[in-house]
């Protein structure tokens, strides 16, 4: 089907059921305003290099569901590899820090032990699951087992996978993320946080969908109308400054060896 065929069958669909719809049963774009799909595991992929904007990416989804509290996993391998969480990103972010535990365990197997338990913790809002690299133990069973824990406590489970290639799973939904140039703001102060996102697989939807997007950490949403609007006025491109296209949640890294335990250990 060419692009022309696949309009006229887009805006078929949206005449006929007034808009395009996710499997289950959203507007294909309502996570710009309500996040992620609750009580299901969402896989957020992004290179080592866009990990800031993955973490930041699946920082702001928490926002946009309202779902927290929040627990994040991750080993200690990924702390020496991304550096510790650092507070005053999560707050640019729009995050209340308070409603945020953070776990860090010794190995892959730790972390998926924990991530279990607390996959089953009705009182969570979101879990979220970091791993870098392969992560071979995350795999289509235990992604399996996430999902039914995830349906069964209300639990919303974020995978964030960084610097890895995507695998057979169980994920309602996978999405790849990097930075993108970000609007400037007056006096070429930072612009806000900037992704490029794309949807690459929905169970039960329509998958292969691409935004631009911006997030209003005050409203609480993706703004892509704000975005397009650059894009629009400026198609080369060539005033748009190539900042904030990723706040940082992470510290630096040489620093964050020498820094003291900021976490609470699990496993």
């Amino acid at each position: 089907m060419n692009e022309s065929s696949a309009l006229i069958a887009r805006l078929k669909r949206i005449a006929t059921t007034g808009m395009p719809t996710q499997g289950d049963g959203r507007a294909d774009d309502a996570w710009l305003t309500q996040g992620m799909a609750k009580a299901q595991l969402h896989e957020v992929f992004a290179t080592v290099d866009d990990a800031a904007s993955g973490a930041g990416f699946a920082v702001a989804s928490v926002l946009a569901a309202r779902a927290a509290p929040v627990m994040w996993l991750r080993t200690e391998a990924s702390e020496r590899q991304g550096g510790r969480l650092h507070a005053t990103g999560l707050v640019e972010m729009g995050l209340d820090v308070t409603s945020l535990v953070l776990g860090l365990v010794e190995d892959e197997a730790d972390l998926l032990r924990a991530a279990a338990d607390a996959a089953r913790c009705h009182g969570l809002g979101t879990l979220l699951i970091e791993s870098w690299g392969r992560a071979p133990r995350i795999d289509l069973t235990a992604t399996r087992r996430l999902m039914l824990a995830a349906e069964a406590s209300g639990v919303t489970i974020l995978s964030l996978r960084i610097g890895a290639e995507p695998v057979p799973s169980a994920a309602a939904s996978r999405w790849q993320v990097a930075a993108c140039r970000s609007r400037p703001l007056e006096a070429d102060a930072p612009g806000k946080p900037a992704f490029d996102i794309e949807l690459l697989r929905r169970r039960g939807g329509q998958a292969g969908l691409r935004w631009r997007v911006e997030w209003d950490r005050d409203a609480y949403f993706f703004d892509q109308i704000a975005f397009e609007t650059v894009i629009i006025e400026d198609p080369g491109g060539d005033t748009a400054a190539l900042s904030g296209a990723g706040v940082s949640v992470a510290a630096d890294r040489a620093a964050a060896d020498n820094a003291a335990a900021s976490v609470r250990r699990t496993g």
